[in-house]
């Protein structure tokens, strides 16, 4: 249970608290976006293939030589194969999905949260001054909310709206103790939580699998070069050449992409975890009696530190100072 704190230098009176409603948006004074927390994912699989093939450039060897379609079929295809069969259609699209954020390196960004601090400060601020029951039209349809269509990122983030909505139903509703609230919130996130990591969980696997999948080609290679083991030394050594290929890109996809990405996808969900760690804490302060500015600050304290706003960049916001 948050205790609601009775006397704090952090609240100041209600003409310093109202802040004017333009400058509520996370754009007043936050023009961060998600370029300044990007990852490199696309320099990563750039800088991968380049030491590989450098090196080998480096020790006199022939990139031509390295480039089997068979041996790429083979491996690519039975790894999508066993995605099939053990992956539900609905986590192959959010692997793509995740994917292109990993690769793009989209995060949540400090400018999001400034809105999400927001968005609680406008609600909690609104429940103190005109009750609790003012809430309901933004809550029950937060689509049309003329107070939500002011943060078009937080609107966008369908799972964040969805459970505050559902939390704050559960707070009007009332006869729910606080920590009883707070272990509602909890089977929400780690189930969102649980099922945001199916991506990650299943790249990882894939990845597990690439090595063995790459000795599956050598093999085939292996017995090929046996049907022409009559043939001349060139020939021999080729289809050999061919069958190692299959191993070496076997270890290189799963060590140099798969792992790596699945660890990305575990970042991404582990970040959007956060997000939504940071909305449970202050409506679980709000829940409990806590002033708005005071409620607020309980989720910012919940915010990593690199992307969190400061308290002085947020009552300067809610102060309606620039």
């Amino acid at each position: 249970m948050v205790p609601a704190p009775q006397d704090s230098s952090l609240t100041a009176d209600k003409s310093e608290q109202a802040p004017a409603k333009e400058q509520l948006s996370a754009g007043a004074h936050h023009t961060d976006t998600a370029q300044g927390e990007k990852s490199v994912g696309f320099i990563g699989i750039l800088l991968v293939l380049g030491a590989v093939l450098g090196g080998f450039l480096m020790e006199g060897g022939e990139v031509g030589v390295l480039i089997q379609p068979a041996e790429i079929v083979i491996i690519m295809g039975a790894a999508l194969g066993s995605v099939l069969i053990s992956t539900p259609l609905k986590v192959i699209i959010q692997i793509l999905q995740s994917l292109t954020k990993v690769l793009t390196g989209a995060t949540v960004s400090k400018a999001q949260y400034f809105e999400l601090l927001s968005v609680l400060y406008e609600l909690f601020q609104m429940a103190r001054k005109d009750g609790q029951l003012a809430l309901e039209p933004h809550i029950e349809d937060p689509e049309k909310s003329s107070l939500f269509a002011k943060y078009p990122d937080f609107i966008k983030n369908h799972h964040a709206v969805h459970f505050l909505a559902d939390t704050v139903r559960v707070i009007l509703a009332g006869g729910v103790a606080p920590h009883d609230l707070e272990a509602l919130m909890d089977t929400d996130i780690e189930t969102h939580h649980e099922e945001s990591a199916m991506p990650s969980a299943v790249l990882s696997k894939v990845g597990d699998a690439m090595p063995g999948l790459g000795i599956v080609a050598a093999v085939l290679g292996i017995v090929i070069t046996m049907g022409a083991i009559n043939g001349p030394p060139e020939e021999i050594g080729h289809k050999v050449g061919a069958a190692l290929v299959g191993t070496f890109l076997g270890i290189l996809v799963s060590y140099g992409f798969f792992q790596p990405l699945a660890t990305g996808l575990e970042n991404l969900s582990n970040n959007e975890a956060r997000y939504i760690l940071a909305l449970k804490v202050g409506l679980l302060a709000f829940a409990s009696d806590a002033p708005p500015i005071v409620a607020v600050e309980f989720a910012r304290r919940a915010i990593f530190a690199d992307v969190r706003p400061s308290f002085k960049e947020m009552e300067d916001a809610f102060r309606n100072k620039k």
